[in-house]
């Protein structure tokens, strides 16, 4: 009886834990947001060996009274795999010092890739207030807890703000910078086309990696006529200004790249009969690519954990989703589409090949 009653006061305590940990995550990411408003990752990268706490202090010109306070913002950056410490030698002893990982390696500003821009964007306000809205949303009749929030659209949103549509279109050019990696390892994927359409493209940043990367392909970008306007056009790239629902130009193959999953399973099929239609010249040669995120069952660690989190960001910032892979299937299959290959070689995305 003893031990049973010590076994679930362990499990108790355990719990309480477990609980903590969730309720205090928000911290984690305040730290991480600290960090990029100090430019710490960029600090130590310039310092170019370990950083002690004392040098990390003075570059920063902060008062030597926030040593501590800076120790412990430290201490949470090492413990969630943003830093790492070593040895450094001093006078006669040695000095903790701080060194980057691969996760802070993708927040310098000046390296390609970056994902610093995106997740600043991700910090922003009209984010954040999104997503503490979500439990008012669903008690209420808005469309989404963006709507909630902000009183209107994250898209009505984004052309009122200029502020924040400039910051957003920048976090994509900054997660298309990883595009370099696609087109070194599925190069492949975009060969034996003569023409492509990047529908929702943006400012073009993956386009332009492949049409560089693939001379003989013409590229086409299509977004809206104010995300593309002014926009130059190269060699064998052009931006033209439209609406993916209404109409996209033929081509080979069609490239949506981080578009569906801001989409309802409803608009999505909108998108995938129009590609459909834009690829028919091509006949059964033809093909849409897709870059997004496939939840799949085996997913475990940091991967599940960042997939889920993209799926209720998707809930609470549009009316969109994650998908399984049922899931996907079901929309090319209403689309029109006979079948199609998933390839999950880009971290959280997958490359997904569908044809007609």
């Amino acid at each position: 009886m003893a031990f049973n009653q010590v076994k679930v006061e362990a499990e108790l305590f355990q719990a309480q834990s477990h609980l903590y940990k969730h309720v205090f995550n928000f911290l984690s990411s305040m730290c991480l947001k600290s960090a990029l408003q100090l430019n710490i990752p960029d600090i130590i990268h310039g310092h170019g060996r370990p950083i002690t706490l004392p040098e990390l202090l003075s570059t920063l010109q902060m008062d030597p009274a926030k040593s501590s306070y800076l120790y412990r913002l430290m201490r949470i950056l090492v413990h969630s795999g943003f830093c790492t410490t070593s040895k450094v030698p001093k006078g006669d002893g040695e000095e903790e010092g701080y060194n980057l990982t691969p996760s802070s390696r993708l927040l310098l500003k000046g390296n390609i890739p970056s994902l610093s821009t995106f997740v600043q964007a991700m910090f922003h306000p009209a984010i954040v207030h999104s997503s503490e809205s979500l439990g008012d949303w669903f008690i209420s009749d808005e469309p989404t807890p963006f709507h909630t929030a902000h009183g209107m659209g994250f898209w009505d949103y984004l052309s009122q703000n200029q502020e924040f549509n400039r910051l957003f279109n920048e976090a994509l050019i900054s997660d298309s910078s990883m595009m370099n990696l696609v087109i070194k390892d599925c190069k492949s994927v975009f060969e034996g086309f003569d023409s492509l359409v990047d529908v929702g493209g943006g400012k073009g940043a993956a386009s332009r990696i492949i049409s560089e990367s693939l001379p003989n392909l013409w590229c086409t970008v299509l977004d809206f006529p104010h995300v593309v306007e002014n926009l130059q056009d190269s060699r064998n790239l052009k931006f033209v200004g439209g609406d993916m629902f209404h109409s996209i130009p033929t081509a080979d193959a069609i490239l949506l790249k981080l578009v569906l999953h801001a989409y309802s399973d409803e608009d999505c099929v909108k998108v995938l009969k129009k590609c459909r239609e834009a690829i028919a010249c091509k006949g059964k040669g033809g093909k849409v690519i897709i870059i997004d995120i496939v939840i799949e069952k085996k997913d475990e660690g940091d991967l599940k954990d960042a997939k889920l989190f993209f799926d209720v960001l998707m809930m609470a910032v549009v009316a969109g989703r994650e998908r399984e892979e049922k899931e996907w299937e079901k929309l090319f299959l209403e689309a029109g589409f006979s079948h199609y290959k998933i390839t999950p070689i880009l971290g959280v995305r997958s490359l997904i090949e569908v044809y007609p």
